[in-house]
C-alpha cells in the first residue's frame, strides 16, 4: 500500500468515541490508501464494541448556549460535574422517567434508581439504546464516560460497582436530567 496524506479527522462536539480512535490510528499511521476501506473497518468496530448514537440532534454551539441554563451548558456540553448532594434528584423518589435536559430522550426509568450514597443520582441500567459509552481519560483516571445517544450530551460516568442484577452504577448528574412524573 502506498501511504495517502489523510487530514486528520475534526473532533466532534459531541465527545471522543472510543471505537473511531482505532481509524484515527489508521489515518495518523497514513496506512490506508482508501478512505473507504477504514470507514468499513470503523464501522465494524463501532458496531462490536459501542451502541451507536440514533436519530441525532446536532445544533451549533451557539443553539446549545441559547437553549440551555449556563449550569446545564456547562455540564451537559463542556462535560463539568456537579457537586455531590447538591441536585435535584439524588434524593428523589417519584415514579416516572428521566429525561435528557437537552433532547427530552427517555434515559432512565425509576425502577431502576437506587440510592448508592454518592450525592448523584444513580441507576443499574438504562432504558435499552439510550446511551452511549465512550472512555474518558480526563483527570489523570480512566472511566467510562455516559453520553445521551440522541445527542450526545454528557451525562455523568458509569461503574462496575452497583447492585444486581447489573453490578452496574450509572452514577448520573441531576442537571443533565428532567422528570417526568408517571400517569396514574
Amino acid at each position: 500500500l502506498r501511504a495517502v496524506k489523510y487530514p486528520r479527522p475534526r473532533e466532534s462536539k459531541r465527545g471522543p468515541v472510543e471505537s473511531l480512535g482505532f481509524c484515527r490510528k489508521f489515518f495518523e499511521m497514513k496506512a490506508f490508501e482508501s478512505s473507504f476501506l477504514c470507514v468499513l473497518l470503523c464501522a465494524g468496530f463501532a458496531q462490536a464494541g459501542e451502541s451507536r448514537m440514533t436519530n441525532n440532534i446536532v445544533k451549533s454551539d451557539a443553539e446549545w448556549r441559547k437553549e440551555l441554563t449556563p449550569e446545564q451548558y456547562r455540564v451537559l456540553r463542556q462535560k463539568g460535574t456537579e457537586p455531590a448532594f447538591c441536585g435535584t434528584f439524588w434524593n428523589h423518589h417519584e415514579k416516572g422517567v428521566y429525561v435528557c435536559a437537552a433532547c427530552g430522550a427517555e434515559l432512565f426509568r425509576s425502577d431502576e434508581k437506587f440510592d448508592s450514597g454518592t450525592g448523584w443520582p444513580s441507576y443499574t441500567t438504562p432504558v435499552e439504546g439510550a446511551v452511549t459509552n465512550v472512555v474518558d481519560r480526563s483527570h489523570g483516571m480512566v472511566r467510562t464516560e455516559v453520553l445521551c445517544a440522541r445527542c450526545g450530551s454528557h451525562l455523568g460516568h458509569v461503574f462496575d460497582d452497583g447492585p444486581p442484577p447489573t453490578g452496574l452504577r450509572y452514577c448520573i448528574n441531576s442537571v443533565s436530567l428532567e422528570f417526568r412524573k408517571a400517569e396514574k
